[in-house]
């Protein structure tokens, strides 16, 4: 029963994470313990524990008298994962380098090439996710890679909820640089890249839906 009851609270929190992560649900939403059990049919167990699956992953937060809701972000925290993620991918690329293959070089650039032509956020933060793991995979170590993809998840709830409409295609320079240095061995320099690159943060202003106006933080690397 217990198997059961936790799977189904992993089944609600991975529903309610992707809302989370789409901006489908935004900064501030409260997530009704009632309405979410009558959707999933479910009890009220499983959509604690699901509660307490997003908080840990720091989606959600549980506020005295305002219960719980989507956890909001600001400035200091894109920063964070962002310094974060220059940190370990850079350790990761380093240690992935020797392993790097044209093959694998190959397949970057055509991620590459697939985010320039992105029409939507949704497939452009796919490719560019894309082309950060193929140089980040053949580093050997499974522990910092599962870091780096957490980082990467909240890179993409910061991205689209700034972009979930009027997206504007761009070309990414950085990439074909670091892929450049690469092919040349020089490790050093496509790091440098790499550490700049994904340390970018760029903003805009987004409407809401009660229709006021914030300011959204991305990373745009």
């Amino acid at each position: 029963m217990n198997a059961r009851k936790e799977t189904k609270a992993a089944q609600i929190a991975r529903t309610l994470a992707d809302r989370i992560v789409s901006g489908k649900l935004e900064p501030g939403a409260r997530l009704r313990q009632d309405h979410i059990a009558e959707e999933f049919g479910a009890s009220h167990v499983p959509v604690r524990e699901a509660f307490r699956l997003l908080e840990a992953q720091g989606l959600a937060k549980n506020e005295p008298r305002r219960g719980v809701r989507v956890a909001a972000f600001d400035l200091n925290q894109v920063r964070e994962v962002a310094e974060m993620r220059a940190a370990l991918e850079v350790l990761a690329l380093r240690n992935a380098a020797q392993h790097l293959t044209p093959a694998i070089l190959a397949a970057a650039e055509e991620a590459t090439l697939e985010g320039d032509q992105a029409r939507d956020v949704m497939a452009w933060e796919a490719a560019n996710r894309r082309f950060h793991r193929l140089l980040a995979a053949p580093c050997g170590m499974p522990r910092l890679l599962a870091a780096i993809d957490d980082l990467h998840a909240a890179s993409a709830r910061f991205l689209f909820s700034a972009w979930r409409s009027n997206w504007e295609t761009r070309t990414d320079r950085d990439h074909r640089t670091i892929l450049e240095h690469l092919r040349r061995g020089e490790t050093d320099a496509a790091c440098a890249v790499l550490a700049r690159h994904v340390q970018w943060i760029g903003h805009k202003p987004v409407e809401t839906a009660s229709g006021k106006q914030r300011k959204a933080f991305v990373i745009e690397g």
